[in-house]
């Protein structure tokens, strides 16, 4: 998979983000999260954050579980963020959830199912 023409016209700039971070189910986005470095998740947050109101207006375009392709990718990006984003503002970095049990033990009901 290259890494052109993979998300809507107007979002080039996260282009570099997809292979890694638009992942399609739950699960997938919390392992990536948790094996990635505290420099990675600011990287990924702080490209993300900005283009978010864009974003959700052009997934917003289309029904939920009818997204083409590429807003499809669109909505996996910004799930992953949601993911990431309480590990920057809440737990200064921390892929995992400080104080708290390991998170393998806790196994999503539905998270194997795509958004």
């Amino acid at each position: 998979m290259t890494t052109q023409n993979l998300l809507p016209e107007g979002f080039a700039s996260l282009e570099p983000l997809v292979v890694a971070w638009a992942l399609p189910t739950q699960n997938e986005r919390q392992r990536r999260r948790i094996t990635s470095t505290r420099s990675q998740l600011k990287s990924f947050y702080d490209s993300m954050l900005p283009q978010l109101p864009a974003i959700l207006k052009k997934v917003d375009e289309f029904p939920l579980g009818q997204l083409p392709e590429k807003e499809a990718r669109l909505m996996a990006l910004a799930l992953s963020l949601a993911e990431v984003a309480p590990h920057i503002e809440l737990y200064g970095g921390d892929p995992k959830v400080p104080y708290a049990f390991d998170e393998a033990r806790f196994v999503a009901e539905h998270g194997e199912l795509a958004y």
